[in-house]
């Protein structure tokens, strides 16, 4: 980097930090300093900050949340009661009091980690109304500079959604996290990496619930077609599958929306044949409330009983998914559907199933089917199938929101994201992942052909996430809430150390299918890791060597330059200054459109930014030039709009942006009591501020300006009576128009979109793992995802592409 870059990324830095001082409240700035404020600022200053998250919803739109919940966040838990005592009693039941102790672990299990961590807990930790890993880490890099790519603004801080609560500095603990998670880039990239692998761990998932799912509720027709083999119960298990997976295109609202009414109808089955075995049975497993037994039950069996662990886990097999799934409903939704109906219902079919063992221990291989009443099998059957079905679509879609999360922070290759539902904006589908995911999961039941072996890898999965959440849920607690120590020690050690007893648990089945989703995470953790590693390089080679602002002067002065008409569209991610892919376009091609913008896509840590925050905007200079900076603002869940969408709002904002650039510039010089207008629109904030301006407040003259291309006019003198200001104001309106007209003419000339075909490649000084992971892997990577003008949507007729190689 040249000494000139450096001072002028010297000067940028300094200038953020001056960006703060704008009030995004609307109270009085002073105009001499708003002058010495870039550009970008003021843009997202006039925006009105005012935006209310505490909207009440009353208790007839809970209570309908609530039950579309049922349908879609609790197919996966509520069918654990199918395979949770076949998978933890592998070798039988030796002694009947292991029943009671098993049935306390379930129970005690179920109250822990679903409902005290997450019901209570957990849901409060949601961004903004979004749920999941994602959006945890999303919060804390909200209050917390853990981001590795240089790209935060001031101007952030001011979107409605962003809810920024700068943790207090007379809370010494939380500054001193603050201060340390900043300044050690290696906490930075572990906290990333945990992120990561939760990440791998839930589109793991996605494989692995549809296996188990399927092939444990179709396994219940063993036992009225004694003759079918495992292996052709797994062949029907695959053929659901594939139906499974060929309806995800039709979107989440359309298949899930319609499953309440099925689930419902489940847990009223499970519940009451739960209450019907326990009366008919042994009500006297109604003991293992007492915690005794679990002590008892460790006492008799030492290991045996903690490798059983890895089975019981399984009874809360996607819990995450209630927090993942926020978005689409509310806390309270999610806490009614899961205390009145989830909890008692799934309790009481484990509770059943224990009173039924406590007769007829030798079933316990196949429990739920054979402790059905007999004129009730059928029904069972076929609405456990469809159970099933719904607890896949639940984490199938799961799997494609956290991908699309994962694209937001620059973790995963690009894929296409196609939008399902214009009502529900979380709901994605993901072709490519839809049909790896739909291999996978048929390889796994083909291959396992057993719950017994999936429940192993599906408990490794499980835990691992859980443990991640409860990390990032308490780094939360002491950094953003400030919870009392006392408080947050009592969760760690409670709900923390549940979970990593669990989780040694499941370990201890590596081998019998616990490789199996650490095999999963590994391959997308290799993948989101180096394509995360070579986009931070790759952003930090476009900040070192950016164009600086005295080759745009230069250019502005060349007449070999030739002036095309139509707007031309450079896109980059670099939000400061110009990136160095310009200059290969003016080496190999000396012309430049009419009206230019460099539109720098920016992905923000917020689930959504509202569209009229979207855009913000910098005229760069000379002004006649007609060259603007604009910085695109995206929130992890927002679509994509189509090209022609695209180019219409931006076209809009641009326009709107000159007329009110235009005035501050030219106008406040010279009328700083005048209150100006667009024609046919209401007055602006930005009006309504000026209008209140004191004159001493106005901006001193820059010089003189006299009448250009650009349709500036030469500030007229400070001192002028209010009648002159009057009329000179508006003078201004037909230099504005013709402007705007002049945007809009070229626009109708046609809109050139411009992108770099980048190749990036390590420096031959490089090591061989460096030069392997970029010149090699992320390479292959690249060539077998969807390339950039793909993912834009970007028309190929209207589609340039200048081939350069950065060297990192």
């Amino acid at each position: 980097m040249t000494a000139a870059v450096k001072r002028e990324a010297k000067q940028e830095e300094d200038g953020a930090v001056a960006e703060t001082e704008a009030d995004p409240k609307g109270k009085k700035l002073s105009w001499g300093k708003l002058r010495g404020i870039d550009s970008f600022n003021f843009e997202a200053g006039r925006i009105p900050n005012i935006h209310d998250h505490g909207i009440k919803v009353g208790w007839t739109s809970t209570f309908s949340l609530a039950f579309q919940s049922i349908g879609v966040v609790y197919g996966d838990i509520g069918t654990s009661p199918l395979y949770v005592y076949s998978s933890t009693f592998i070798d039988g039941i030796k002694e009947k009091d292991d029943i009671l102790g098993v049935l306390s672990l379930i129970l005690y299990t179920l109250i822990i980690i679903p409902l005290i961590k997450y019901v209570f807990i957990v849901l409060w930790a949601n961004d903004d109304g979004d749920g999941g890993t994602f959006a945890l880490y999303s919060l804390i890099s909200r209050h917390v500079k853990i981001s590795l790519i240089p790209n935060q603004q001031a101007e952030d801080a001011m979107l409605s959604n962003y809810r920024l609560e700068t943790p207090s500095k007379s809370l010494k603990r939380a500054q001193w996290i603050k201060n340390k998670l900043e300044s050690r880039k290696s906490l930075q990239i572990g906290l990333l990496l945990i992120t990561i692998l939760a990440t791998s761990m839930i589109i793991g998932d996605g494989v692995l619930t549809p296996a188990i799912s399927v092939l444990s509720a179709v396994s219940g027709i063993k036992e009225k077609a004694t003759s079918l083999s495992q292996g052709q119960i797994a062949l029907i298990s695959i053929v659901i599958l594939v139906l499974v997976f060929s309806v995800q295109r039709f979107g989440t609202d359309k298949v899930g929306y319609t499953f309440a009414p099925i689930i419902v109808l489940w847990f009223s089955l499970i519940g009451g044949i739960g209450v019907y075995n326990l009366v008919k049975y042994d009500v006297r497993v109604l003991r293992a409330f007492n915690p005794k037994y679990i002590v008892d039950y460790f006492r008799r069996n030492g290991k045996k009983a903690w490798t059983s662990l890895g089975g019981i886990v399984l009874c809360i097999t996607g819990t995450e998914a209630m927090f993942a799934d926020l978005s689409h409903f509310s806390v309270r939704a999610i806490q009614i559907s899961f205390t009145a109906v989830l909890f008692p219902a799934v309790s009481l079919a484990y509770i059943g199933q224990a009173s039924y063992l406590t007769k007829f221990p030798e079933e316990v291989h196949d429990t739920f089917y054979k402790s059905i009443p007999g004129p009730l099998f059928w029904p069972s059957f076929i609405i456990a199938i469809a159970a099933a079905i719904i607890a896949s679509q639940a984490m199938i879609s799961g799997a494609f929101s956290i991908i699309q999360q994962s694209q937001g922070l620059s973790c995963f290759p690009r894929v296409r994201v196609v939008h399902t539902s214009a009502e529900y904006e979380g709901q994605v589908y993901i072709p490519e992942i839809n049909y790896a995911l739909m291999v996978a999961s048929v390889l796994v039941t083909g291959i396992f052909r057993s719950t017994t072996h999936i429940g192993n890898a599906y408990g490794i999965a499980v835990v691992s996430v859980m443990l991640i959440t409860t990390a990032l849920v308490t780094l939360v607690m002491l950094l953003i809430w400030k919870t009392s120590i006392w408080w947050i020690s009592l969760f760690v050690i409670t709900v923390g150390g549940v979970e990593a007893i669990y989780l040694s648990a499941v370990l201890s089945k590596f081998v019998k299918g616990g490789f199996l989703p650490l095999a999963f995470a590994f391959f997308l953790m290799v993948i989101m890791g180096i394509w995360h590693y070579v986009h931070v390089q790759h952003y930090k080679f476009e900040l070192e060597n950016k164009v600086s602002s005295n080759f745009i002067q230069d250019l502005a002065s060349d007449r070999s330059i030739t002036r095309i008409p139509g707007i031309g569209l450079l896109y980059s991610e670099l939000v400061q200054g110009i990136p160095p892919i310009f200059r290969q376009f003016i080496d190999k091609i000396p012309s430049i459109h009419s009206v230019f913008v460099f539109v720098s896509v920016k992905h923000i840590p917020i689930s959504k930014v509202e569209p009229h925050e979207r855009f913000l905007f910098r005229q760069l200079e000379p002004r006649e030039f007609r060259l603007f900076k604009c910085v695109v603002r995206y929130g992890y869940r927002d679509a994509k709009e189509t090209a022609m969408d695209f180019e219409k709002s931006l076209i809009k904002q641009l326009k709107e942006f000159v007329y009110h650039e235009f005035f501050i510039r030219e106008g406040n010089q010279s009328f700083p009591n005048c209150q100006l207008e667009e024609p046919g629109t209401e007055t602006t904030e930005t009006n309504r501020r000026i209008a209140r301006m004191a004159p001493d407040e106005t901006l001193k003259p820059q010089g003189s300006a006299g009448s250009d291309s650009s349709g500036s006019i030469r500030p007229a003198n400070s001192n002028r009576s209010g009648n002159s200001s009057g009329i000179r104001a508006a003078a201004l309106i037909p230099a504005i128009e013709e402007e705007k007209q002049f945007i809009q003419k070229e626009m109708e000339r046609g809109v050139v979109y411009l992108l770099g075909e980048t190749e990036m490649v390590a420096k031959p000084s490089s090591s061989i793992i460096k030069r392997a992971v970029v010149n090699n892997m992320y390479q292959f990577i690249k060539r077998n995802f969807r390339q950039g003008d793909e993912a834009m949507s970007i028309p190929k007729s209207r589609l340039l592409k200048v081939g350069v190689t950065y060297e990192i």
